[in-house]
C-alpha cells in the first residue's frame, strides 16, 4: 500500500477536525483511494491542550519548520490563518518540494498571485477547497465540473454568522445587537465578529470565486464591500412586507470586458431559492451558459465540514503524487489567462434596483419632490409604501425603483437628505429581482 505522508500546521478548530478525520477515517480513505493518507506530524503553539481526540505519542511539536524540512513529508496543511507566518510557511514548504493545502482565504485573496506563482515555479500543487464554502465543493465545481461554461453570474450567501443574524432579525424581529448576541452565545460568531459582520470574510471568498470564474487576479481592491452593522430591523420588516428577505449577498457578474464583484445587504424575493437559505447555512447560485442554473447548499464553516474539504484536497494531491504529476488543474482555473481580459467594475458604474426608505414629513407634495429628484437622475419608481406614525410628524416612506446607475442613486440620496421635509439620511439597500429589470448596463 502506497503511503502519502502529511504534516499539519495548526491544531485549532479546523486542524482538530482534519486530524480527527485522518486518524479515525483512515481505513475508509485507503479503501477508496488505494493509498493511505498518513498524518506524520502536527505543529501548534499549544501542544498541551486537550482537543478531544487521541493523538499518537510523538506526533506533536511546536516547531512547524521541523515538518517543512522533513524529507518524508509530501504534503503540508496550513491551518493557522492570518498572513504571517502562514505565508512564510507556505512559501518555504513549496520551496522544499512539498505540496500545500490551505483554508486561508484572507491570505489567498491578498497574496494569492505570489503563492500560486511560487507553486508553479517549484512544480507543486497548492489546493484551497476549504477556503471557500466550507464543506461545499465550489472550487472543484468551478474549476472542473463546470469547465465548459461561461459563467453569467454567481450569487452566494457566504457567511454563516451574517446569515444567522439576518434570519433572526427577519423571523423573530430581533434587533441587530440582539441577534449578534445570540450568535455569540451559540458559538456562531467570534468574540470579535468584525470580519464577518463587516462583510470582509465574504469578500475574501468572493475574490477567489471571481478569479476562478473570470480569470482575473484575486484583488480585494476590486471587490466592493458593505456589511450588515447598520441594518435596521425596520427595513428587514418592510422588506418582508414587500415580499423579500434581506441577505448579505456576494455577487460576481459577467459584464463583457468588466466584471462586477460586490458584497452587501440585498433584498431577495421570497420565491428565489437563495431566500430559503437560512441560519448558518451557505449557498452558491451559479448560472452557466451551457449548464444553466445550479445551486450548491450546505454548511459553509465549522470543524467537520471544513475538514471534509481539506481531506478532499489531500486525496486529489495524493492521486497526483502517485501519478507523478503536479499542476494538472490550474490553480485559478485558467491555464493561459482569460482570452478576453476583464477589469473590475467600479461600484459607481453598476446598474441594479433599489429599496429606498426616507423619513418624510406627512404632508402633500413631499413625494413629488422626491420623485422629481429621482427622475432628474433617470431613476424611475416601481412602487411606494407609506407607514403612518402617531409619535412624530415624520413617517417612513419606502420606494422600490427600476434599475438605475449606482452613481445616480448616490447623488439622489444626497439631494433627498437635504430636503427640509426629510429627516436624516435615507436608507438604501440594493435589490436583486428579475421582475424589476428594465434596463441593461
Amino acid at each position: 500500500m502506497d503511503k502519502i505522508q502529511i504534516g499539519l500546521i495548526g491544531l485549532g478548530t479546523i486542524g482538530t477536525g482534519v486530524a480527527k478525520t485522518l486518524l479515525e477515517n483512515g481505513a475508509l480513505l485507503e479503501d477508496r483511494l488505494g493509498f493511505s493518507l498518513s498524518l506524520k506530524g502536527i505543529a501548534d503553539v499549544d501542544i498541551t491542550r486537550d482537543r478531544g481526540i487521541a493523538i499518537p505519542e510523538g506526533m506533536l511539536t511546536t516547531d512547524a519548520n521541523m515538518l517543512i524540512n522533513d524529507p518524508e513529508i509530501n504534503i503540508i496543511i496550513e491551518l493557522i490563518g492570518g498572513t504571517d507566518p502562514a505565508k512564510t510557511f507556505i512559501l518555504n514548504a513549496l520551496k522544499k518540494g512539498k505540496h500545500v493545502v490551505t483554508a486561508n482565504k484572507a491570505l489567498l485573496a491578498s497574496h494569492g498571485k505570489q503563492l500560486f506563482d511560487a507553486a508553479q515555479t517549484y512544480g507543486r500543487d497548492l489546493y484551497y477547497e476549504a477556503a471557500v464554502g466550507g464543506g461545499i465543493p465550489i472550487i472543484k465545481t468551478l474549476r472542473e465540473a463546470l469547465v465548459a461554461n461561461n459563467y453569467t453570474f454567481i450569487y452566494g450567501i457566504l457567511n454563516g454568522t451574517c446569515n444567522y443574524i439576518l434570519t433572526e432579525m427577519g423571523e423573530k424581529g430581533s434587533s441587530f445587537a440582539e441577534a449578534l448576541g445570540q450568535a455569540k452565545e451559540l458559538g456562531y460568531a467570534e468574540a470579535d465578529p468584525t470580519l464577518d459582520i463587516e462583510g470582509i470574510d465574504a469578500a475574501h471568498k468572493l475574490a477567489l470565486v471571481t478569479s476562478l470564474a473570470y480569470g482575473v487576479p484575486p484583488d480585494m481592491k476590486g471587490v466592493y464591500v458593505e456589511g450588515i452593522t447598520n441594518l435596521d430591523k425596520l427595513d428587514v420588516t418592510f422588506a418582508r412586507e414587500l415580499g423579500y428577505k434581506v441577505k448579505l449577498l456576494a455577487l460576481t457578474i459577467d459584464r463583457g470586458s468588466k466584471v462586477e464583484a460586490r458584497v452587501h445587504p440585498t433584498l431577495v424575493p421570497f420565491n428565489y431559492l437563495l431566500s430559503k437559505v437560512d441560519g448558518v447555512f451557505n449557498a452558491f447560485y451559479v448560472r452557466g451558459d451551457i449548464v444553466d442554473s445550479t445551486l450548491f447548499y450546505g454548511r459553509g464553516a465549522g470543524m467537520m465540514p471544513t475538514a471534509s474539504a481539506v481531506v478532499s484536497d489531500l486525496a486529489d494531491i495524493g492521486r497526483n503524487i502517485l501519478a507523478g504529476i503536479a499542476g494538472r488543474i490550474p490553480h485559478l482555473g485558467y491555464r493561459k489567462g482569460s482570452s478576453v481580459p476583464k477589469r473590475y467594475m467600479p461600484i459607481d458604474d453598476i446598474y441594479t434596483n433599489y429599496y429606498l426608505r426616507i423619513n418624510a414629513l406627512d404632508k402633500p407634495g413631499v413625494l413629488a419632490k422626491v420623485a422629481g429628484i429621482l427622475g432628474e437622475r433617470d431613476i424611475s419608481i416601481v412602487s411606494v409604501m407609506q407607514k403612518g406614525s402617531e409619535d412624530t410628524d415624520f413617517v417612513p416612506v419606502v420606494l422600490l425603483t427600476h434599475e438605475a446607475k449606482e452613481s445616480n442613486m448616490r447623488s439622489a440620496v444626497q439631494a433627498i437628505s437635504k430636503l427640509s421635509e426629510v429627516s436624516g439620511m435615507p436608507v438604501v439597500i440594493r435589490v436583486e429581482d428579475r421582475r424589476l429589470k428594465n434596463k441593461k448596463p
